[in-house]
């Protein structure tokens, strides 16, 4: 799974059991994660140079020194194909996004990340497939099947908005960050659902029923991903709260944490299922019950330790990423021309941010039509930074376009080459370039002294709403039933969102914390150290 090229050393021989090439390669790599550490930490005051920007320019810098040390032959230090992405480095990442979640600004707007999350991505990935079948061929790229063009749309549609959301503020805009976060999340699972659903079916024919096919197999991939993850995170809250771990050792309350959220997305690949979705709905309900059942000592190793672990990985990734962007077999195996590969790569480019426009400005503005307060609309501002916030392209981009084009026949080996080639120029542009003025164009717009923030005007509707759904309970109870029955029915259509968050706290606190655990229901630990911050 992992295989490490050789490089030239100055050791002939080595008595230990591993090869030489091993030991200095992987030396060279965790080199290279400390320093994007360190430099990290020094440049934490300049916004514009994230960690996947300053990892993106150490891989470059790497890359360049090997080329030079095997005289132009290699770039290529570690070698892996994708399986060692979605196996190892994937998950992790995932399950820390779910488990770190806001989950109040999360499912309070739930309504909207959805939109932007599925319904955009789907949208993007039309428009995206369309784009390149129709563009592709005039460039002279005429050996890529459906398929591929399809594969293409899917690709192109994963989002990375690391870089905007190390800009905006949780505090100063909460439903802005919610929502870049959120749909960033769902955005990707989606993306490897369409990825997956592409290559279940075949496009000998295409018609209506092959369209139907592929709606049919999306929905059932999200649903069946999501309840399995929902399943197994509920499976390990009862367990560690019946069995009570805490009482004999923190270690086994972590361990079956980790091992629990593994297993549950090596469960869905083995039936086929999208992993991303099962492992970061299972990390929402292990943060929701799990966590609240494990001691004090366990809370505060889990939570650093899934964002260490989610970090270490993503750096890995994008150091990788910034090596191969120099490497001279993919470009010799392409045999394209420079103009070739820029009309490429600047299409791909074209079509991402088309892709992205033609989702973001019309949902926006639908959903404010369905809204009755100003204050509760997205203004444009905040509509061009979310639209700013998923031109970025990142690993899972990287990944699956290894998935789709690294084992392609020798009659398309030479186009399959320049995709890879291509989206690799594609992450690394839109990584430094759209990623690196990020935090003056958010200031040029001016967000800081915006209108108030969509989810700061609720609060207050929602207190006043839960009391009207509640002010006929003790009086005149049997004459204003029927009243009460239509004011919720109102309240429901009006403000789905919030009814249906304020019903399920009513379902939650009666029925599932009592059995899974939660916060209200934490077995004391004598001895344990109290621990007041939560996963909220």
């Amino acid at each position: 799974m992992l295989k490490v090229a050789m490089l030239p050393s100055p050791l002939d021989s080595s008595t230990s059991y591993l090869s030489t090439s091993t030991i200095v390669s992987l030396c060279v790599f965790f080199a290279l994660l400390c320093a994007c550490i360190i430099v990290g930490h020094l440049l934490e005051e300049y916004r514009w140079a994230s960690e996947s920007i300053i990892a993106l320019l150490l891989g470059l810098c790497s890359g360049v020194v090997v080329l030079l040390v095997t005289k132009f032959r290699s770039t290529e230090i570690l070698i892996f194909n994708e399986d060692l992405f979605f196996l190892y480095l994937l998950p992790p990442i995932i399950f820390n996004a779910g488990f770190q979640v806001k989950k109040k600004q999360f499912f309070r707007n739930f309504t909207t990340i959805l939109l932007f999350g599925v319904l955009g991505t789907v949208i993007s990935f039309c428009v995206i497939s369309v784009g390149a079948f129709l563009l592709f061929n005039r460039i002279g790229i005429t050996n890529l099947s459906i398929k591929d063009h399809l594969a293409i749309g899917a690709i192109l549609s994963a989002t990375d908005s690391v870089c905007t959301l190390q800009v905006l503020s949780q505090d100063e805009t909460p439903f802005l960050y919610s929502i870049v976060f959120g749909e960033g999340v769902v955005n990707d699972a989606t993306s490897i659902v369409l990825f997956n659903s592409v290559q279940s079916l075949n496009f000998d024919s295409i018609n209506a029923i092959t369209a139907l096919k592929l709606l049919g197999t999306f929905l059932y991939l999200f649903c069946t991903s999501t309840a399995l993850g929902v399943v197994v995170g509920l499976l390990s809250a009862y367990i560690i709260k019946t069995l009570y771990f805490g009482r004999h050792s923190t270690d086994r309350e972590v361990a079956l944490m980790m091992l629990m959220a593994y297993l549950s997305y090596m469960i869905a690949e083995l039936l086929n299922l999208s992993g991303i979705l099962t492992i970061f709905f299972c990390g929402i309900v292990m943060s929701h019950y799990t966590w609240h059942n494990v001691t004090g000592s366990s809370r505060i190793t889990t939570k650093h330790a899934f964002a260490t672990i989610s970090f270490i990985a993503e750096t890995f990734i994008f150091v990788y990423v910034g090596m191969e962007a120099l490497d001279i077999d993919k470009w010799k195996r392409s045999k394209a021309s420079i103009g070739t590969s820029v009309a490429v790569s600047s299409t791909l480019i074209a079509l991402v941010l088309i892709g992205r426009a033609a989702f973001v400005f019309p949902i926006a503005n639908i959903a404010n039509c369905t809204k009755t307060r100003e204050s509760t609309k997205i203004e444009f501002r905040s509509q061009f930074i979310i639209w700013w916030a998923g031109l970025m392209r990142g690993a899972v981009t990287i990944a699956l376009s290894y998935n789709q084009f690294s084992k392609s026949d020798i009659a398309s080996a030479e186009d399959s080459a320049l995709m890879i080639t291509s989206t690799i120029i594609l992450v690394v542009f839109s990584t430094v370039v759209f990623g690196s003025i990020t935090k003056p164009l958010i200031e040029a717009v001016n967000l800081k002294h915006s209108k108030p923030a969509i989810s700061d005007s609720t609060d207050n509707q929602e207190d006043l709403r839960l009391l009207l759904l509640e002010s006929n309970s003790s009086i005149n109870q049997s004459i204003n039933q029927s009243n009460r029955r239509r004011s919720n029915l109102s309240l429901m259509m009006r403000y789905p969102t919030t009814t249906v968050h304020y019903f399920w706290r009513k379902f939650d606190d009666k029925f599932m914390r009592p059995v899974f655990g939660g916060r209200g229901f934490v077995p004391v630990v004598p001895g344990s150290p109290h621990v007041e911050e939560d996963i909220s």
